[in-house]
């Protein structure tokens, strides 16, 4: 199961919150669903440079609020806010409604899976070694803090004229503890040769429980002593 479920798909509404956070009538949730793909399209596409490894929606009556969580907080926000406000425009002509744009940066790059993916698979479109390029990014995660990485590429590796996969593995990865942090991210590299899939799994640890004290008393076992039955 582990294998072919997203963990971050696994993870939500138990231990991750939805990226998405809004209500609709049956008639209007296919086009507020398109609405969300469509924004979040945009934003990757014209931002690819600014590391943005997740875009989170919230829907008032009144307005749509955008989280943009970013490796690089500069580049969106631009000189004296520029950027965001120009960004901001362009959203709400898409949407046609009010936008409220809040940018947020990311604390560890590094150990965020979709990023290490969109890095492999721009290397990969400049043509360097596949191997070279897994090793290196396994490193590079694993360093940072990461408690462990697989990569997974899936393609014509270094031109070959059959397809194959190629996985790398490093440190512990319990994909179905839903205890455990799992990020996921995929990406796909643009090759003269074809297309390149990039899977990228990162262990970043477990999630921080913070009823643990009040669960631990609750669940103490009474200090009684057993009663016995005699026969």
């Amino acid at each position: 199961m582990g294998q072919k479920v997203n963990p971050v798909g696994f993870r939500t509404g138990v231990m991750e919150p939805w990226k998405s956070r809004w209500y609709a009538t049956k008639k209007e949730f296919k086009s507020l669903l398109l609405e969300d793909f469509r924004v979040r399209k945009f934003v990757k596409t014209k931002y690819r440079s600014a590391a943005i490894p997740k875009v989170e929606i919230e829907r008032t009556r009144d307005e749509v609020k955008i989280i943009l969580h970013t490796a690089r907080p500069g580049v969106i926000i631009g000189r004296k806010g520029q950027e965001v406000d120009r960004l901001q425009d362009e959203l709400q002509e898409l949407l046609g409604r009010r936008v409220n744009l809040k940018v947020e940066e990311v604390s560890r790059p590094e150990i965020q899976a979709q990023l290490v993916a969109e890095d492999i698979a721009d290397q990969l479109a400049k043509r360097a070694s596949f191997r070279r390029t897994m090793k290196r990014s396994m490193e590079t995660t694993m360093d940072a803090g990461a408690k462990g990485v697989k990569i997974q590429l899936s393609g014509r590796l270094g031109g070959a004229e059959m397809s194959r996969c190629e996985k790398a593995i490093s440190g512990s990865m319990p994909l179905s503890t839903l205890r455990a942090k799992i990020d996921y991210g995929f990406c796909e590299a643009s090759t003269p040769q074809g297309n390149i899939g990039v899977q990228v799994w990162v262990n970043q640890g477990t999630y921080e429980d913070e009823t643990d004290g009040v669960d631990a008393q609750e669940g103490q076992a009474s200090k009684k002593p057993k009663r016995t039955y005699k026969r």
